[in-house]
């Protein structure tokens, strides 16, 4: 939505957080905050025996590991909120669900 038919110009140096609030439009970040938080608790919550609950618990190094910072996991920014029991975590949706509020304002100020 462009500012300009808000009737807000850049030169009112209007936030596009209030702009946000006003026309009711959903910060995209927050959404896909939002929709990866939920996704990892539903996933580590199946007990189907499909690979996606496997593969999160699985270490894949072994041997000598290479110098320099380590690579950036997918788990790792929902570990910094939930602890490195998440998976653990996530099989209490209500406890999950109340974290979730946490990770999306993290997340997104990272992001």
């Amino acid at each position: 939505m462009e500012r300009a038919m808000l009737g807000v110009s850049l030169r009112d140096r209007i936030r596009n957080v209030e702009i946000r609030r006003r026309t009711k439009v959903t910060d995209i970040a927050q959404r896909v905050a939002k929709l990866k938080w939920q996704w990892a608790g539903h996933i580590v919550r199946r007990k189907d025996g499909r690979w996606g609950p496997k593969v999160l618990e699985w270490q894949p190094r072994t041997g000598k590991r290479s110098v320099g910072r380590p690579p950036t996991r997918w788990t790792d920014d929902i570990k910094r909120v939930a602890g490195s029991r998440w998976i653990q975590a996530a099989q209490y949706r209500g406890t999950w669900n109340s974290l979730q509020k946490t990770y999306v304002q993290q997340w997104t100020s990272i992001g």
